[in-house]
């Protein structure tokens, strides 16, 4: 029986460091000010731009060894800073002045909690120094979830950081990754600058304008390309022979293809630019042929209602 077809299996065999699947932040804002405040990158403020901590985020991940989805960003604040992001909510907690961090604690390790208990991803970051969380990750990571913690480059001399800093470093300890944040990034949050590649119009915007069909499926066929070439032998014969008796596409597949879109473009693809990643995989595994008897994608289907596709 031919078994099934999962990519991660190289991964396995040649890093076992590599880990998939999906992810949530959940952030104490004011831990991630002060972090941001200690990057010696020279930036001062005590507000950092939301806007774009997931795009700082993803990269920061994959460093860890964690190519993981980042699906949403959970908030802790005591302020408003006015924002309306994707993918972000906002918990609103007391000030630490008033409770020393109490209802902070409270509420992010209620999240966590739940997380768990639900079984909603594979993968959870904290951003936190507070050791009162110990007993917090302890739990969630007792019922399988994956708890990381997220640093800066002090992190990388952890011999040197609980001599230093003894309450963080055995956060940082309890870590299933530690996933550092660079002080260039730290700086540039710090500073409110967005990632070089959130410049443009926010995809939201009423006329905002999108990639041609042409620069869409260039940049998936050379994504896609890069990929299949890294595949061996073994793991092309299975991907071929399930890609002829299904119409979808496996599961690890599509996730490691979307996350590398994501990391490519910096945003998540539409639903109909999935279609066509789906489209376009079926033709650099199976030869143009594979592509007869299916829908093209045109300029229009791009900018317009979108499919039912799964994802």
């Amino acid at each position: 029986m031919k078994r099934e077809y999962f990519s991660s299996f190289k991964n396995d065999r040649q890093s076992p460091a590599h880990r998939t699947g999906s992810c949530m932040a959940l952030v104490d804002a004011r831990f991630l000010i002060w972090l941001a405040q200690q990057s010696g990158s020279g930036a001062a403020g005590e507000m950092v731009n939301r806007q774009g901590l997931m795009s700082h985020l993803t990269p920061a991940l994959a460093q860890a060894g964690l190519d993981v989805e980042l699906v949403r960003v959970y908030w802790y604040t005591d302020r408003s800073d006015g924002l309306y992001v994707d993918d972000q909510i906002v918990r609103w907690v007391q000030t630490h002045d008033l409770d020393g961090g109490a209802s902070m604690l409270r509420a992010l390790g209620q999240d966590l909690a739940q997380l768990a208990h639900s079984q909603a991803v594979d993968h959870v970051l904290i951003a936190t120094d507070d050791e009162r969380f110990l007993s917090d990750i302890d739990a969630a990571q007792l019922r399988g979830l994956s708890v990381h913690v997220l640093a800066d480059d002090s992190a990388r001399n952890m011999p040197q950081m609980m001599k230093s800093d003894p309450g963080w470093g055995r956060v940082l300890a309890q870590a299933d990754r530690r996933v550092v944040l660079s002080a260039q990034s730290l700086g540039e949050m710090l500073q409110g600058k967005l990632p070089a590649s959130m410049m443009a119009l926010p995809h939201s915007a009423p006329h905002a304008p999108v990639e041609s069909l042409d620069e869409v499926r260039q940049t998936i066929t050379e994504v896609i390309t890069a990929w299949w070439d890294e595949e061996p032998e073994d793991l092309r014969e299975d991907l071929r022979d399930a890609l002829q008796v299904s119409r979808g596409v496996p599961q690890e597949v599509d996730r490691q293809l979307l996350l590398r879109m994501r990391q490519r473009l910096t945003r998540a693809l539409s639903l109909n630019e999935k279609k066509l990643l789906r489209e376009v995989l079926r033709h650099v595994v199976m030869g143009p042929a594979a592509a007869t008897g299916t829908s093209a994608v045109s300029p229009a289907t791009l900018t317009g209602s979108p499919v039912d596709i799964e994802d």
